[in-house]
């Protein structure tokens, strides 16, 4: 199995800076997308620093390492070196970045995450989320406490319960896949997904068009819609 991929990041229409950060290193299989938060600038250190230290760790691994362990340290690593960054500088307390992440390896691909970034997966036509988002409000729809509308308007709409660098330990959730030929994967920040619903999604990723383009696309759709956050996203395409 091939995959082809391509990425794009944007401040939206409302920040003032872009917290988002993301990294491809198709060589080595795996995708990364983080959206930062904290004070000040915190926000763009955790989540630029959570990209850099999952893919040196994940690069790094050992032989005896499986593609799932490798990537769980590394994001374990990573957690370790926002949590010791916040702790050192006071400036940087309390900050924090979600993450969502793909690994590939030949027809194989496990999803990790952190927080409410996702992982969607388009196969003939059905789009399904894979990732389960780490916040009050969809703890809250699960346990059936709250209607998916009301989370929605919900004022708490933005708390997270999981985050890299908040705590000195986290554990991401891993989700294992088989791909097939034609599988799209869309990984993003929550600056997409509360812009565009599910339905658009899965039109949009759909469309016969270069990944590059597909990105601009769904990145220029969230800003119209709106852009109330930094906007980001990574296409993966499986290919036989």
């Amino acid at each position: 199995m091939q995959y082809t991929s391509a990425g794009l990041t944007d401040r939206g229409r409302k920040r003032s800076a872009n917290e988002d950060a993301f990294a491809i290193s198709a060589e080595n299989g795996i995708y990364v997308v983080c959206d930062g938060m904290g004070g000040a600038a915190a926000g763009e250190v955790a989540s630029s620093l959570a990209v850099e230290e999952v893919l040196k760790h994940f690069n790094a691994r050992t032989a005896e390492m499986t593609p799932s362990q490798a990537a769980e340290q590394a994001v374990r690593e990573a957690n370790d070196s926002i949590y010791t960054h916040a702790q050192r500088n006071s400036k940087l307390n309390g900050m924090g970045t979600t993450l969502v992440a793909m690994v590939t390896e030949e027809n194989h691909a496990w999803i990790l995450n952190v927080g409410d970034s996702r992982c969607y997966r388009l196969r003939a036509g059905n789009l399904e989320q894979i990732t389960v988002d780490h916040s009050l409000v969809d703890e809250q729809v699960r346990s059936g406490r709250m209607k998916p509308d009301e989370a929605k308007r919900s004022p708490l709409r933005n708390v997270i319960t999981r985050a890299l660098g908040t705590q000195s330990s986290v554990t991401p959730d891993i989700f294992p896949l088989d791909t097939e030929p034609g599988d799209l994967f869309l990984l993003c920040s929550d600056g997409l997904t509360r812009e565009l619903a599910d339905d658009l999604l899965a039109s949009m990723l759909a469309n016969d068009i270069p990944i590059g383009q597909l990105c601009e696309r769904l990145v220029g759709a969230a800003n119209n819609a709106g852009g109330q956050d930094n906007i980001t996203c990574i296409v993966i395409r499986a290919q036989g």
